[in-house]
C-alpha cells in the first residue's frame, strides 16, 4: 500500500505542467425525434461567458476553453431546453457533443417553468437515472465498471465480495436486461452466472460510452422481460475529424480504444483489454485465477440525415483456474484450512460470449423507424473432481457444457401527431437455441442426487408493443399509456399472447415550479433461465419443466413519489414502490424459490421446477443528486427494503435479498490545477442466508465424495451475514499537453480494511495428518468444524490513462 502511494506521488511530482488554452467543443443540434438540423440554437458553457450559435445546418464550435471538464446549456425556442453534463476538453482533441433536443407544446404566453436538467422519458418519469461516461470513470471504487458504479444509486444493493451481482429492489440478479445502442445483449459481466447477470468484472468499455441510462422500473413498452431493471448504454459515435487513441493501464487489465474516420460519413471504434488478475491473485495467494478479454466495435454510416445504419459487436473470452498452490501461502493453520475449502468448492470455468447486429434509422417528417437485427451467443463450461483430483474418472462431480444462441428481429416506428399525441409501436422475433450436455453429482439435505442428460432445445418466441404518451394543460401533466405482449412454442402455457398481457401506465403532474408527483404502475413478465426450459429427464430425456407447465414469471408494480429539482443541478427524489412476484419457478429438488439464486458463480435453474412461487418486495428509496457545478458532484442514496419469497409450506420468509437498508454517499470536488478527489461510503444491511446441514455435511458418505457444505433447505435463509460497508477513494491527476494527455489515478476500495462476516464454511476436524476425524457418537459421521468465513480487504489501484 505504501509503495503505491510513493509510485503515485512519484509521477505526480516529476510531471510537466501544460497551461495551454485552446480546448475545443463542437457539434451539431439537432431534432431528436426527426433529426432535422436546429439552426440558430444558443449553446452556453455553464458558470461562464463563453458560448455560440449553431450555424443553418445545426453545427457549432466553442473554443479557446481550458482543460477540463464542462457543462453546456442548449436553447431554442420552440424547444425543450437541454444540458449536456460532464464534458471533458483536452488540447490534444477537440470533443465532438451532438445535441438532440425535443420539441415544447407549451404556449408561447406560458409563464417562466423551470425545467428539470435530469433525463426524464413520457413514459418513464421516475425510476430512471442516468450516468454519463465521466461519472462512471472518477466513481471511487468503481474501477470504471458499470456494475460497481450503480451501487450509488437508490435501490441497488452492494455485495460483499469481488462479484457484480446486480440487485435491485429486492429482486434476484436474474431479473435484469441490456441494450447497447438498442441491441440487446446477454451480459455486461466476465464469468457470469449463466441463468443470472453477476460476474466478477464488468465487461462494456466505457471508454466507447456517451451515457447509461438506468430503469428501476417504469420499464418501458418496447423493452420486455425484465422485472427488476433494464440498462440502455448509448455509445458514442466514432470522431468524424481524424484519428485518436486511449491507452489505459490499471491494476487489473491493459487496455486500447481507437476511433476516427472511415470515409466522409462513416465513422467507427474499436477496443480491446486483456486482464493480468491472475498474476496479482496468484501473488496475493488467492485459491481462484481468472483471466479475461474482451472487444468492442462500433461502425456507422450516415447515407444523409434521414437514413442511417449502425454495426456493432461485442464479445469476451473468460478463463478460470484454480491455484492449487495458494494454500502453501497462507499465513495461519486456519487460512490454509479456509483456501483449501474454497478450491474444494470451485470449478474450472471457460466461457465465452459475443452479440453483434445492426441498427438501421430512418427519420420522417414527424418521426423515425428502426429496424434491428441481431445474434448473441453464451458458451460455458465447468469441470469439476473431488478433491481437485483428475487422475481417477470416479472423482467427477460436474462435467457441464452448453450454449445459448439468439437470433433477433424488432421493428419499430416512433412518431407524434399534430396533436401531440406520442407513439411508439413495434413488432419482435428471436428464434433460440439451447444446448446443454451436464453430468453432475451434488447433494442437500434429502440425499445425493445427480444429473445426466444432453439437451438441445430450439424456440421460436414473438411479440407486439404499444405505447401512446399525451401532454395536457401546457406539459403540466403527461400521460402515458402503453402494453406489451410476449409467446413463445415452448408449452401450450406460453404460446398463447393473451397469457402475458402486460399494460402500464405513468403519469406525472408538474404541480409546482421545480416540484412533481410521478407514477407508474403495469405487469411485467420474464421467460425463466434457459438451464430451466432445458433440463431433461436422465431417464427418458423429456423437457421436465415442458411436463410440468413452467410459464412466465409475472411481477405487478406500483411505483409513486415526487421530485425536486433545483437550480443548481440538484435533485431530490422520493420514491415508494411494490413488486408482486407469481408464477416464479420452485425448485422442486432443493424446495426454495429460483428467485433466492443467482449469487455465486456456475449456472442456476437446471433442476425441475413448478411456476407455483409467489413473492414480493417494497420499500421506499430518497435520492439528492448534484450534478456538477462548481466543481462539486454528489449523491446521497438512503433505501429501506423488504422481499420475501414463499418456502415449501406457503410462507412468506426473507428472501437471499432482504438487506432492508441501503445506503451511499458519494461526493467529489475538482480543485486547481487539474486536481480531482472523490470519495464513497456503502452500506448494505445483514443479508439472509441458507445453513449448511450438519448432519448431511458430516455423513461420511457424503463428505468423501462432494468434501463441502451441503445448504439444509429446511431452513432457508435462516441465517443473515454481518452488515456490509466499506469506504472508498479516488484522486485523479491530469496534465494536458498539445498532442496528449495524461491522467493518473489512485483508487483505494475499502480503506479503513473492513471485513464482512458471511455464511461460516461447514469443515470437519482433521487429524495431524490432514485425515477427516470420524464421531466416537456414530461411525456413519466426521466431527464437524465450522471454518470462519469472510469477505473484504483494501484494494489500492494505481492507473496510468493516455490519450491521444
Amino acid at each position: 500500500m505504501q509503495k503505491l502511494c510513493l509510485v503515485f506521488l512519484f509521477l505526480f511530482s516529476n510531471a510537466v505542467f501544460a497551461f495551454a488554452q485552446n480546448a475545443h467543443i463542437k457539434g451539431k443540434v439537432f431534432n431528436r425525434v426527426n433529426n432535422d438540423p436546429v439552426p440558430f440554437a444558443n449553446i452556453i458553457v455553464q458558470g461562464t461567458a463563453k458560448g455560440t450559435t449553431s450555424d443553418i445546418n445545426g453545427i457549432y464550435e466553442i473554443g479557446d476553453l481550458q482543460p477540463g471538464v464542462y457543462n453546456l446549456e442548449v436553447k431554442y425556442v420552440g424547444f425543450k431546453p437541454a444540458l449536456q453534463f460532464d464534458i471533458e476538453v483536452t488540447n490534444a482533441r477537440s470533443a465532438i457533443i451532438n445535441i438532440g433536443l425535443l420539441e415544447d407544446s407549451k404556449t408561447l404566453e406560458d409563464v417562466i417553468v423551470i425545467a428539470s436538467n435530469f433525463d426524464k422519458t413520457d413514459e418513464s418519469p421516475l425510476s430512471l437515472r442516468t450516468l454519463s461516461a465521466t461519472e462512471i470513470k472518477r466513481s471511487p471504487g468503481g474501477n470504471r465498471d458499470i456494475s460497481r458504479v450503480i451501487r450509488s444509486l437508490p435501490g441497488v444493493a452492494s455485495t460483499p465480495s469481488f462479484r457484480n451481482d446486480i440487485i435491485i429492489r429486492g429482486g434476484s440478479p436474474g431479473e435484469n436486461r441490456f441494450y447497447l445502442d438498442g441491441i440487446e445483449v446477454p451480459t455486461i459481466n466476465h464469468f457470469q452466472t449463466q441463468g443470472a447477470s453477476g460476474g466478477p468484472v464488468g465487461l462494456i468499455n466505457v471508454d466507447l460510452i456517451q451515457k447509461v441510462d438506468f430503469y428501476s422500473g417504469a420499464f418501458p413498452a418496447n423493452r420486455g422481460n425484465a422485472l427488476s431493471s433494464v440498462f440502455e448504454f448509448t455509445q458514442k459515435d466514432g470522431r468524424n475529424d481524424k484519428a485518436t487513441a486511449n491507452l489505459i493501464m490499471g491494476a487489473s487489465d491493459v487496455g486500447i480504444t481507437l476511433e476516427g474516420p472511415i470515409q466522409e460519413n462513416t465513422t467507427y471504434l474499436l477496443s480491446a483489454r486483456r486482464s493480468y488478475l491472475q498474476y496479482l491473485f496468484s501473488i496475493l495467494g488467492l485459491p481462484f485465477l481468472p483471466t479475461y478479454n474482451d472487444f468492442q466495435a462500433k461502425v456507422k454510416h450516415k447515407f444523409n440525415k434521414n437514413h442511417q445504419l449502425t454495426i456493432l459487436g461485442i464479445g469476451a473470452i473468460d478463463q478460470f483456474t484454480l491455484n492449487e498452490g495458494a494454500a502453501d501461502q497462507a499465513s495461519s493453520p486456519e487460512e490454509r484450512d479456509e483456501i483449501n475449502y474454497i478450491l474444494n468448492q470451485l470449478p474450472v470455468n471457460n466461457q465465452w460470449n459475443y452479440a453483434f447486429g445492426a441498427k438501421y434509422e430512418y427519420f420522417h417528417k414527424t418521426g423515425h423507424i428502426t429496424l434491428v437485427a441481431s445474434r448473441n451467443a453464451l458458451n460455458n463450461t465447468a469441470v469439476k473432481f473431488a478433491n481437485n483430483d483428475d487422475s481417477n474418472p470416479d472423482n467427477l462431480l460436474i462435467d457441464f457444457q452448453s450454449r445459448e444462441t439468439e437470433n433477433k428481429f424488432r421493428f419499430e416506428d416512433y412518431r407524434i401527431t399534430e396533436t401531440d399525441f406520442r407513439i411508439n409501436y413495434g413488432i419482435n422475433y428471436e428464434y433460440a437455441h439451447f444446448f446443454v450436455n451436464e453430468f453432475s453429482r451434488f447433494a442437500n439435505n434429502f440425499g445425493p442426487l445427480q444429473n445426466d442428460y444432453v439437451s438441445d432445445l430450439y424456440m421460436n418466441k414473438w411479440g407486439l408493443f404499444a405505447q401512446v404518451s399525451k401532454p395536457f394543460f401546457d406539459e403540466k401533466l403527461m400521460l402515458s399509456l402503453g402494453f406489451r405482449s410476449d409467446a413463445n412454442d415452448f408449452n401450450d402455457e406460453m404460446r398463447r399472447l393473451v397469457e402475458q398481457f402486460s399494460p402500464r401506465f405513468s403519469a406525472s403532474w408538474n404541480f409546482a415550479p421545480s416540484w412533481s408527483f410521478n407514477f407508474n404502475t403495469g405487469i411485467y413478465y420474464q421467460l425463466p433461465p434457459y438451464p430451466l426450459l432445458g433440463f431433461r429427464d436422465s431417464e427418458n430425456g423429456e423437457l421436465v419443466n415442458r411436463r410440468n407447465g413452467v410459464t412466465y414469471i409475472r411481477n405487478r408494480q406500483i411505483v409513486g413519489g415526487f421530485e425536486y429539482n433545483a437550480n443548481s443541478n440538484t435533485k431530490f427524489t422520493l420514491e415508494s414502490f411494490y413488486k408482486q412476484y407469481s408464477q416464479y419457478p420452485f425448485m422442486l429438488t432443493d424446495s426454495i424459490s429460483l428467485a433466492n439464486l443467482g449469487a455465486d458463480f456456475g449456472v442456476i435453474g437446471n433442476a425441475p421446477a413448478t411456476s407455483t412461487s409467489e413473492g414480493r418486495s417494497y420499500g421506499i428509496e430518497f435520492m439528492a443528486q448534484q450534478r456538477l457545478f462548481k466543481g462539486f458532484y454528489g449523491i446521497a442514496a438512503f433505501t429501506w427494503v423488504r422481499s420475501a419469497f414463499e418456502d415449501k409450506n406457503g410462507n412468506l420468509i426473507p428472501s437471499a435479498w432482504d438487506n432492508r437498508h441501503l445506503v451511499s454517499l458519494t461526493g467529489g470536488k475538482k480543485f486547481k490545477k487539474d486536481w480531482e478527489i472523490g470519495m464513497r461510503w456503502l452500506y448494505s444491511g445483514a443479508a439472509p442466508y441458507t445453513p449448511y446441514s450438519l448432519m448431511e455435511t458430516t455423513r461420511r458418505s457424503n463428505w468423501d465424495v462432494f468434501g463441502r457444505g451441503i445448504p439444509d433447505f429446511s431452513r432457508i435463509n435462516d441465517g443473515r451475514t454481518s452488515p456490509f460497508h466499506q469506504l472508498d477513494l479516488r484522486i485523479d491527476k491530469k496534465y494536458f499537453f498539445n498532442n496528449w494527455s495524461l491522467n493518473v489515478f489512485l483508487d483505494i476500495q475499502n480503506i479503513y480494511n473492513h471485513e464482512t462476516n458471511l455464511r461460516p464454511f461447514m469443515d470437519v476436524v482433521r487429524d495431524e495428518t490432514g485425515v477427516p476425524v470420524i464421531s466416537p457418537d456414530n461411525a456413519d459421521f466426521y466431527l464437524p468444524r465450522l471454518l470462519r468465513n469472510t469477505n473484504g480487504t483494501i484494494l489500492p489501484t494505481v492507473g496510468i490513462i493516455i490519450e491521444l
